[in-house]
């Protein structure tokens, strides 16, 4: 069955097939990738507006699209796409498909571009693509239906700061142009892309300053906001929904929620916030309801279509929960909020597989971030140490090897300095370093062994 073409949103009416402008085709998922696309175009990333014409792909990828809430939903959303002549639904484009299920056959390619063209009234014009995550659809999707144009990846997270998750093929590697990114770890190279010679470019701070301020502006009246404000909360806990992606279970999640409330009620906090995951069940705010009583703190739910940014915007805490979430490095970077951790360690500690995307998110927030738990006093980070960047390259390596030879020597280096230090020694498994041949891994002995015994042996070194 075939797609639904005819069903394609959009907010304003695309131009005519007859402008024979440039199409620069902006794919996007989220608010805040939203917000880091229009910093870019108010930085003159893309060149001057005039030239070219500039469509919003607008791809939700939860698992239920139907029941997720929508960017179009969000919170200042109106602001960022008034920046484009035009906005697209590629659910709506590919029904009934899913975003992250479907690309077109390689022969199908050029068919599924003569529907796309049509569809979203690009006609013969020249298409650049500006794209999310490269290594899965919808962006190789649409990088494998539009075969000859130029690719700009940008990431909004920290996982820029990571490998690339997985092997392009060739045909769309050689495509890309850069990789644009925020600044949320000064001093910190990303390495995702690297392997293809793909250099980053950072969006300037002061441009996503500038978006995050124009989007608060729009929850002047947001009734979350002004509860927020009513209460005096001075704090904010962060909800990642991290059962959703299998880190943890939904018991576990809710724990680390009431871990956090504790952890800013002993720091002196008594009115604090929680920002659930927009798509986290609603008994994770209920227990922490509990507990808020049981600790004499006033909890304040903000559960509305809004970005973290917006409360940060509008209401200023002095202070900033989370695991491993990018709104956490957002809130000290770009408005000097002291942040601290809760559980990253122990997330880190059972990630599997070691390549698992999120390893690099969990290795720069257990480095960076004051652990609350521990008694550690929250602090905005600021440049990144020394020691974060061969950090960082050493567990790009042991995560994807095969595409990072070149860091070989630089990881031995360092593993044989530190393997012994307990802050650093946690993020990596001996398992891993037995299997590459690194210092603190088995003896060369026993590195080729019958595979029980290689595990016996890792399990023991862990002991």
């Amino acid at each position: 069955m075939a797609p639904d073409t005819a069903s394609t949103a959009s907010a304003t009416t695309p131009a005519t097939p007859a402008d024979s402008r440039p199409v620069q085709l902006f794919q996007v998922s989220t608010l805040y990738g939203a917000a880091t696309l229009a910093a870019a175009l108010d930085a003159g990333r893309f060149g001057p507006r005039a030239d070219v014409r500039r469509f919003l792909l607008l791809s939700h990828n939860a698992e239920i699209p139907e029941t997720a809430l929508r960017l179009e939903h969000m919170t200042g959303y109106g602001r960022i796409a008034a920046r484009f002549d035009a906005t697209l639904d590629w659910n709506a484009t590919i029904h009934p498909y899913h975003p992250a299920g479907w690309a077109p056959r390689p022969e199908e390619a050029p068919l599924w571009q003569r529907v796309l063209r049509t569809a979203w009234d690009l006609g013969s014009a020249p298409v650049e693509l500006i794209v999310e995550s490269i290594q899965v659809n919808p962006a190789k999707a649409l990088a494998g239906a539009f075969p000859e144009s130029e690719l700009h990846v940008y990431a909004d997270g920290l996982m820029s700061y990571g490998p690339t998750r997985s092997d392009l093929a060739q045909s769309i590697a050689c495509r890309i142009r850069r990789v644009l990114h925020l600044d949320l770890v000064p001093g910190l190279r990303p390495l995702l892309l690297s392997e293809y010679g793909v250099e980053p470019e950072i969006v300037p701070d002061s441009a996503f300053r500038a978006v995050l301020a124009e989007i608060a502006e729009e929850a002047a009246d947001d009734p979350g906001i002004a509860r927020s404000a009513a209460a005096g909360a001075t704090a904010l806990l962060l909800g990642q929904y991290l059962a959703a992606l299998g880190l943890l279970t939904a018991e576990e999640e809710e724990e680390l929620h009431v871990r956090m409330l504790r952890g800013a009620a002993g720091a002196g906090h008594r009115s604090v916030v929680f920002k659930p995951h927009p798509t986290a069940p609603a008994r994770y705010s209920q227990a922490l309801h509990e507990e808020a009583e049981r600790s004499g703190v006033r909890l304040t739910v903000l559960d509305g279509p809004l970005l973290a940014e917006t409360f940060y915007e509008r209401c200023r805490p002095a202070l900033v929960v989370g695991c491993f979430s990018t709104a956490m490095l957002t809130a000290a970077v770009h408005y000097g909020i002291p942040i601290a951790r809760v559980g990253t360690a122990e997330v880190l500690g059972r990630l599997t597989p070691f390549e698992n995307s999120n390893r690099i998110p969990l290795t720069v927030v257990d480095h960076l971030v004051a652990d609350l738990e521990a008694g550690e006093e929250p602090a905005v980070p600021g440049t990144a140490p020394a020691s974060l960047t061969p950090l960082v390259r050493a567990v790009g390596y042991c995560m994807r090897h095969k595409i990072h030879p070149g860091l070989r020597a630089e990881a031995t280096r360092f593993l044989a300095a530190h393997h012994a230090d307990p802050d650093i020694v946690h993020h990596f498994t001996a398992e891993r370093l037995t299997r590459l041949g690194l210092p603190g891994g088995a003896p060369a002995p026993f590195r080729y062994g019958p595979a029980r015994l290689r595990r016996g042996l890792a399990r023991t070194l862990r002991g």
